[in-house]
Order: structure tokens, then C-alpha cells, then sequence
């Protein structure tokens, strides 16, 4: 379920939502609660850490046209309640993947 609510917000984000607050965002997982009532989406944000306020401010903002969009795409008798939550996962990625480049760099090679 949590995929094809993951591919069903992803289209409304790119052809139904207008917020000029939401910027570059990806959509990473969503979580669903076992009874279908509670949905945790997780997304990146590409910019600055005022374009991430500003657009989980209008992903909050848009969580209720979104739950109303998947409601008639989805057609089950329960649509979850949207939580979004800032994904930090692909930043911490990256961070770790500059301190091993650096500390790759000042290793001196091996004589193997």
C-alpha cells in the first residue's frame, strides 16, 4: 500500500499541486500504520534549509487536497491521514560519502 500511495503522490505533487511553497522534492518511502489510518511520507528536499521549511509548510498545507486526490485514485474504504516527514537519509549519505573521499585521500597507499 505504501507504494502505490508513494506513486499516486508523486503524480498529484507534479500535475495537481500549485503551493509555490513546495520546491524540488522527492518523494523517498511512505510508511503506512497496519490499520491504514496513518501514513509517515518521508521526503527530500533539494535547496537551502529555508526552501525545506518552506516547502514542508506547504506539503502540511496541501495534506488534506492530497488525502481528498488519493481517496479518488485509490478507491479503498480507508485513506490514510498524511504526516510529512523531512527525510535526512540521502544528506547523511552524502556527508559520509565526503568523509570517506577525504579520509581516502590522506591515507598514504599501501607497498602491497
Amino acid at each position: 500500500m505504501g507504494d502505490l500511495i508513494l506513486k499516486e503522490l508523486g503524480s498529484a505533487l507534479q500535475r495537481e499541486v500549485h503551493d509555490p511553497r513546495i520546491g524540488f522534492v522527492t518523494l523517498s518511502r511512505v510508511e503506512v500504520s497496519p490499520d491504514l489510518a496513518y501514513a509517515d511520507v518521508f521526503v527530500s528536499v533539494l535547496g537551502s534549509e529555508k526552501d525545506e521549511k518552506d516547502s514542508m509548510i506547504g506539503l502540511t498545507s496541501s495534506s488534506s487536497f492530497l488525502r481528498t486526490y488519493l481517496a479518488k485514485t485509490l478507491r479503498t474504504k480507508t485513506v490514510p491521514k498524511l504526516k510529512f516527514i523531512l527525510d535526512k537519509g540521502l544528506d547523511n549519505r552524502d556527508r559520509i560519502a565526503e568523509l570517506l573521499d577525504e579520509a581516502d585521500k590522506s591515507t598514504p597507499p599501501s607497498e602491497d
